[in-house]
């Protein structure tokens, strides 16, 4: 994430926060967000040169002028006019970081060799919830990877509950018990 990303995110996190909008403007930032990922010829549209600044902007207010918030539009506008709309992912990440810490929640990364059931993620959701005293949101992923178990990742820190790493434990202790 670049210095820009981080400025212009948390400018935007600031306003959001003092017009009483963080929550409203952070989900519709997600939505448009996962457009702009769905449709990547949109995003080059956008970037073209060959476009004026104002037809690019043009085209922002005719998609979301009337869907998203007058604040998160002329972001997303302002972004357009100074060739910055590459920054717009850097510009989410670090109003999700500000909304989170404000909101006491943490996100975790939960990796498995298969998709968990909802009552599996529900429930690891619980705990994690309990160990860390803030509301978790979890972000499910698949590893090819991983044999079998689980590994979360969590404010930076690695809870490794895969079979690979309790099998390397225990290699571990069977050398300590040898040496």
């Amino acid at each position: 994430m670049t210095q820009r990303a981080v400025i212009y995110g948390s400018s935007l996190y600031d306003l959001a926060k003092e017009e009483n909008l963080a929550e409203v403007i952070w989900e519709e930032m997600n939505a448009v967000r996962q457009i702009m990922r769905e449709n990547p010829d949109y995003m080059s549209l956008l970037s073209n040169a060959s476009l004026s600044k104002q037809e690019r902007i043009g085209l922002l207010q005719e998609a979301l002028g009337e869907q998203v918030q007058k604040y998160l539009l002329n972001f997303l506008k302002l972004l357009c006019e100074r060739d910055l709309l590459g920054e717009f992912g850097g510009c989410c990440e670090e109003y999700r970081k500000r909304y989170y810490q404000d909101h006491n929640m943490v996100e975790a990364i939960i990796t498995s060799a298969v998709a968990l059931t909802e009552e599996q993620l529900q429930a690891l959701q619980k705990k994690l919830q309990a160990s860390t005293g803030k509301t978790v949101v979890p972000v499910q992923k698949v590893g090819a990877g991983l044999m079998g178990g689980i590994r979360v990742e969590m404010e930076g820190k690695m809870l490794d509950g895969s079979v690979r790493e309790r099998l390397q434990g225990l290699s571990r202790k069977l050398n300590e018990t040898i040496i």
